[in-house]
């Protein structure tokens, strides 16, 4: 298994980049949430993830474990392929995916193209416990208030955070205080910033 590559960065699209690793070219197929995240810099390191098949070794690459770890799991679901869970990926951040499974928000998988009702609901009833277990949540039995985290992230940028830092703040908060109003998750989250 090939667990990650770094290398020059040759080529990058929103869907796939080449790296050069001494002296082969490695074609790497991404997610837009990992597109978005690439760095300027020529020199990068994905993890990634190999999957192979009859009539083809197809390497998948992630900035990200956690965005990693979530494909494979996405893959684990009977009748979730790689090109299912990519646009997953590509449609919501990884925070989200794993924070609606955790929460049994099937209205927020189905919303993904190319999910309908039953797969979303199956992702959601193989994934939930090893999600809980994996990302160390509580069983969240109430359906995130994603307006109050999306004011909350967007009040932290305004007042110059990081988006990633800001979210991760956010996410720690809502992990502890399910419930919390946009107030509570600035507070909280400054704290931890």
């Amino acid at each position: 298994m090939i667990t990650h590559i770094q290398g020059r960065l040759v080529e990058k699209t929103p869907t796939d980049v080449v790296i050069d690793c001494n002296g082969v070219g490695y074609l790497i197929n991404i997610s837009l949430h990992t597109y978005s995240l690439l760095p300027d810099s020529e020199n990068l390191k994905l993890f990634t993830f190999l999957q192979i098949k009859e009539d083809a070794h197809t390497l998948y690459g992630f900035v990200e474990k956690q965005e990693r770890e979530l494909f494979k799991l996405l893959l684990s679901v009977s009748g979730v392929g790689a090109s299912t869970a990519r646009t997953m990926l590509s449609s919501i951040p990884p925070t989200h995916i794993i924070q609606a499974i955790a929460s049994n928000d099937v209205a927020t998988i189905q919303g993904i193209k190319g999910i309908g009702a039953k797969t979303a609901q199956r992702i959601i009833l193989d994934l939930k416990e090893k999600v809980l277990k994996v990302y160390n949540l509580d069983d969240v039995s109430v359906v995130v208030d994603n307006t109050n985290k999306e004011e909350a992230l967007s009040a932290l940028e305004v007042l110059g955070f990081a988006r990633k830092a800001a979210e991760k703040a956010i996410d720690k908060v809502f992990r502890d205080v399910p419930n919390a109003s946009v107030e509570q998750l600035i507070k909280e989250a400054l704290k931890n910033l």
